[in-house]
This record gives structure tokens, sequence and C-alpha cells, in this order.
């Protein structure tokens, strides 16, 4: 009965003599404030010194690229390069794109909701085309809280669609817009649904256009989206899970055929008054 007695003594007393080994401290993991480590603490020279694996292709398609004399193409975006950082992608600012190669980002921003979601194509001139994803909340903590990602190689066939929409006619728009009714004096006011922003890259400068929760004025630019969104789906369930309609955007495409076909059109967005 005494051994029996004895054995939760020297059990904790031996969890105890562990939690204070130096082997066993408790340091805070990279990237997890506070959160325990069961492992020695990194070297502090070796933390910044030793070797790192470099991100694979999915991660950075255009990495390692030297910056032709002239610069890089002209990059036409809403996007701040410290904006790309707090959402894990290399800044579009950075990016070297040659000829026959293409990038385009869709930022998906529902005004009901601060779950935001940044999708990234790339098509490469050596015929692989990449996708990178990220979703989080934007709102409320200084990063970007909750951010969710991926980064993958496409299959094949994607490079030509991404190359195809990079030359699409909708890049053509006005930048910011509003569908418009053929006998209405104003534009359609949306203040339910999703906004998105779409940014494109190419050797021979980009484009940007910002399209606002109305149905036609999606459907403009529904070819892109689907695209888009549907190379983000099936890869993280919890960007999945954000996308409750998929990469359907029929209902758009028809409010924008109805559109063009009443003698309505997307035209540019007034400007707000000056103050």
């Amino acid at each position: 009965m005494a051994a029996i007695t004895m054995r939760p003594v020297i059990l904790g007393l031996a969890l105890s003599l562990l939690a204070a080994s130096p082997s066993f401290a408790q340091t805070p993991s990279e990237g997890s404030p506070g959160a325990a480590w069961p492992y020695p603490p990194p070297d502090p020279r070796g933390w910044w010194e030793d070797e790192r694996p470099a991100p694979p292709d999915a991660a950075d398609p255009m990495a390692r690229r030297r910056l032709p004399r002239s610069g890089p193409a002209a990059v036409t975006s809403p996007i701040e390069p410290t904006l790309y950082r707090l959402w894990g992608l290399p800044p579009l600012q950075t990016q070297v794109v040659y000829g026959g190669e293409a990038m385009i980002e869709v930022w998906r921003r529902p005004s009901n909701s601060v779950e935001q979601m940044v999708i990234r194509l790339t098509a490469r001139r050596d015929g692989k085309a990449f996708v990178q994803v990220r979703a989080g909340r934007a709102c409320c903590e200084p990063d970007i809280a909750r951010r969710v990602g991926f980064d993958a190689e496409l299959p094949a066939g994607y490079r030509s669609r991404i190359l195809e929409l990079a030359k699409a006619p909708a890049w053509n728009s006005p930048r910011d817009a509003v569908a418009q009714e053929g006998d209405a004096s104003v534009g359609s006011i949306c203040l339910d649904g999703v906004a998105y922003d779409l940014v494109r890259l190419t050797d021979d400068g980009g484009g940007v256009l910002r399209r606002d929760c109305d149905p036609a004025e999606v459907g403009e630019v529904a070819d892109l989206l689907e695209t888009a969104i549907g190379a983000a789906m099936g890869h993280e369930p919890r960007i999945d899970v954000l996308l409750t309609r998929g990469a359907d955007f029929s209902r758009e495409k028809a409010a924008y055929e109805t559109l063009i076909a009443g003698g309505g059109r997307i035209k540019p967005a007034d400007r707000p008054p000056a103050s």
C-alpha cells in the first residue's frame, strides 16, 4: 500500500524536474507569441546567420530574377507594398514579368464582413501556372487576424487561360465604375454584397478594376472572377467555407447581359465632391 501511495509523489517530482531542465525550457515558438515550445531555445547568432531553404516556386513564382536596367514594369495598383507583406505575399511592385507572362490578382471584400481574401494567379513563360491565396480578418488588430493560405502549382491549361484573361476587353473599362440603365439618370447603388479589386501585371504594364457588389458591375468581370475563385477552391477548407457560392457567377453574367441589351452601360463612377 505504501508503494502505491508513493507513486503519485514520485511522478510529480519527475515532471517537476523535467520542467526545470534547460532541455525542456518553455520559450515562445516562431510566429506563435507566448506558445509553449518544448525544445531548447535557438542559438541567437545562428537564428540570423544559418542558411534557410529558399521558398518553393509556388510561394514566389517570380523570385530570384534580376531587375532590368529600365526598372520593373509600371504597376498601377491600389495595394501598398506594406499591405502585401501583411498578407504574406511578395509585393506586386517588386515582381519582374517577362514577355509571355502575366499576373492577375483578385481582392475580395464583403460589405458585411471583415473576412477578406486575396487570390493571385501567375502564368510563367516556362509553361507553368501558380495560385497563391490568403484569407483573414482585415480589421481591428495590427495584423491580418486568423490568416490562412496556400501556394500551389495549377494544372496544365491554366497558363493559357490566365494569359487570355490578362488581355480581356474588361481591362479597357473604367477603373471605378457603376452600372447605369438606359433610361436612368444616375448609376446603381449597392450596399450589401461583395466588392472586388482586380489587378493585372504584364511586361508592358498593368491595370486595375474596382467593381462593387452590383450584379451587373460584377458580371462584366465574371470570367476573371470565375477563373480566379475556381483556382482558389479545393485546397484549404477554411477558405472554401468563405466562398458560399463557389465560382458560380451566372447570375451576375445574366444581369450584365440584361443591362447591355436594355441600352445600359458600365460608366465611370462619379467623383466625390471636393471638400
